[in-house]
């Protein structure tokens, strides 16, 4: 046993916490500890990946729309694109989080539900906005914002208190 009784360091001599692992490319991984890290500074992770799968969603659309694809289908594909993007920067950075079925399982669950409330928004929110503002841009980006906005929340909550929480506790 090793002589240093502080709680977590491992029996194998090492001094590495027994919640951190070494991942592939050798950096410390904590598993499944979304709670551990603070609200502030996760929610502050979230929105910044959030924002970056945004940029690529939003892309991903305006281009598939120059291209005449219509909106709906647009925005389907493009969703997938962004989705993709917010899963793997915040399972990784924004919650710490090694690979897991489970969770994969459950974050595809929860995509489904948020794919369903971005797209219906979407498909309901840019034939409105365009009637009103007049400016196919504008109406784009205000169906966008309010779409990805709901699909933010309920994303955040969903994955720091169900899917990524600290089952330790």
């Amino acid at each position: 046993m090793s002589a240093d009784k502080r709680p977590g360091v491992g029996d194998d001599g090492s001094g590495t916490n027994a919640r951190e692992r070494v991942g592939v490319e050798g950096s410390p991984q904590r598993h499944g500890n979304a709670q551990s890290m603070p609200l502030g500074t996760q929610l502050m992770r979230f929105v910044g990946s959030g924002v970056l799968a945004a940029l690529v969603d939003f892309g991903i659309l305006s281009l598939l729309m120059a291209f005449g694809l219509g909106y709906v289908p647009a925005k389907a594909i493009s969703w997938v694109a962004g989705t993709l993007t917010a899963y793997v920067i915040n399972r990784r950075w924004t919650f710490n989080a090694s690979k897991s079925r489970r969770r994969l399982l459950a974050v595809l669950v929860l995509y489904g539900i948020t794919f369903a409330a971005q797209v219906s928004i979407f498909s309901v929110g840019y034939p409105f906005a365009q009637a009103h503002l007049g400016n196919d841009l504008a109406a784009r980006v205000v169906a966008f914002v309010v779409a990805q906005g709901v699909a933010t929340v309920i994303n955040f909550i969903v994955q720091r208190t169900v899917i990524f929480r600290d089952r330790a506790k």
